[in-house]
């Protein structure tokens, strides 16, 4: 039986819209029981934002509430449903099988977030799984999410993660926990496919009002349909999302249609990690035996994903089918340019090139950055060592890049580099060195790091993790207190490093 909580809990400042404008596009659905439910992990940075009345609250009780052992009267928690394409092959019905959308709020800025619970044990979509979370996976969330957020690319968050009591069985043992999940909203592309592979018309549209009015209120007009106004701004946000993974070098893993935020967020942090040896094919999850989604891919897929949305939107763009049709397609159709022109302002914020210029500077500009990828590409160098080796080689240090890069070819293009961002060479510019500095991560979850961590989390030691995760809230400051986490992965772990989606 749980543990009896210490306090009872406060009001909390629930405003919970989906359960109420949207009452039948979720199960209600109650969390399962727990033996013995301990806190391990607390977002207070995040909790403060929410305000959430956590702080009047003794660990016990936390452990009870990210749990959910004891909910708040305002709670109202439901399993949403949804559909996903999967690697490509259509489910019409997978939904919440192991979460739970337990509340939403407004927070300090204005903004409505949802508070979800992960692995809190199966629901009615859970097709024959457990519903349950392993430790690791949970705290991995944690860690990406927070990774993500430090770097300034748009995520959910994790609030909590506390364990169960209990043993959830994978290919392994591993001790059960529950995530508390923070995002804009859960609504996924693939939300509406469900409704529209059911013709379900009236819900379509309901869905798509609400979706519209909730994340983009400032493209709600008595002109355009709504369908197609949601449409483009998905696209858009997308567009700017897959552009700044690809600035550093992070890879989903899992791009689903059901992993595909209506709020542009980053979700559901299974088989992901972080490039370390530049190779614009690599994979690393466990699953991905075709390379669907590698690193190179995640911008088609990303289009790819948004033709699903555009298929479920098509009976709300037009009621002619044909004009629907190319309604969508012209959406569809701009968006490798959207996507264009959001990686080549991260890429030159990260070499330092000025944003202005005429379409020869342009094609200039990406011949450049071209280049220099290649180079890395050709040397396996490290991704994230690369673009801060640069930083020092404006600073007048050319070591460390010479060691990553040990080519001719390199000395050209760096000719070409300086010229163009105004360096005079042997002239260093602590300046220049500075904003590039600011511009590129000395340290991200590198690999071999986070799978110690984790390993070590899961056998009952939480201080490797706690310090990963202090460490990569600052990824842009050296800190030579964490030299030994900022220093890539070994050839040995990286030949055999996989990832898995932790369900």
């Amino acid at each position: 039986m749980p543990s009896t909580p210490h306090v009872a809990l406060p009001p909390f400042p629930f405003d919970n819209t989906f359960v109420r404008e949207l009452p039948d596009f979720a199960i209600p659905w109650q969390p399962d029981p727990v033996p013995d439910p301990k806190l391990v992990y607390l977002n207070h940075e995040l909790a403060a934002e929410l305000d959430l009345p956590l702080a009047m609250l003794d660990e016990a009780t936390c452990a009870a509430l990210f749990t959910g052992q004891q909910l708040p009267a305002e709670a109202e928690p439901v399993a949403q449903a949804y559909a996903g394409h999967q690697f490509g092959g259509f489910a019409p019905v997978l939904g919440d099988g192991r979460a739970l959308l337990w509340g939403e709020v407004v927070d300090r800025y204005g903004n409505r977030r949802d508070l979800m619970f992960k692995g809190s044990g199966p629901t009615p979509f859970s097709r024959g799984g457990d519903g349950k979370g392993a430790l690791g996976a949970m705290l991995k969330e944690a860690l990406y999410g927070e990774a993500l957020h430090a770097l300034g690319i748009p995520t959910t968050r994790a609030l909590a993660v506390a364990t169960t009591g209990e043993w959830v069985v994978r290919t392994h043992r591993h001790p059960g926990a529950i995530l508390t999940r923070v995002a804009a909203s859960h609504l996924r592309v693939g939300t509406f496919a469900f409704f529209a592979a059911r013709g379900e018309r009236e819900k379509l549209e309901r869905l798509t009002r609400y979706a519209l009015a909730r994340h983009y209120p400032e493209r709600v007009t008595d002109t355009a349909p709504p369908a197609l106004a949601l449409l483009e701004a998905v696209a858009e946000q997308h567009a700017h999302l897959v552009a700044q993974w690809m600035a550093v070098g992070f890879i989903h893993g899992v791009m689903n249609t059901d992993n595909m935020t209506i709020s542009g967020e980053s979700i559901d942090f299974g088989p992901c990690a972080f490039l370390e040896p530049f190779d614009p094919q690599t994979v690393f999850s466990s699953i991905d035996r075709f390379g669907r989604y590698a690193y190179r891919e995640q911008p088609r897929i990303a289009q790819w994903n948004l033709a699903r949305l555009a298929e479920a939107l098509l009976p709300l763009l037009d009621p002619d089918p044909h004009t629907a049709v190319t309604l969508a397609n012209r959406v569809l159709e701009r968006f490798p340019a959207l996507y264009e022109a959001a990686w080549l302002a991260a890429m030159r914020r990260k070499l330092g090139l000025t944003p202005d210029g005429d379409a020869r500077t342009i094609a200039h500009d990406r011949a450049l950055i071209s280049d220099w990828l290649d180079l890395l590409a050709t040397h396996a160098a490290d991704f994230t060592a690369a673009f801060r080796a640069l930083a020092r080689y404006s600073a007048g240090d050319d070591a460390s890049l010479r060691a990553l890069i040990p080519d001719s070819e390199l000395s050209r293009w760096l000719e070409r580099w300086q010229h163009r961002v105004g360096l005079m060479p042997g002239q260093p510019s602590s300046t220049f060195a500075d904003r590039l500095a600011q511009a590129n991560p000395w340290l991200i979850p590198r690999n071999e790091a986070v799978t110690a961590a984790l390993s070590a989390a899961e056998a009952g030691d939480l201080a490797p993790f706690e310090r990963l995760l202090g460490a990569i809230q600052d990824p842009f400051r050296e800190n030579p207190a964490y030299a030994d986490l900022a220093r890539p992965s070994s050839p040995e772990f990286l030949a055999q490093f996989r990832t898995t989606c932790g369900t």
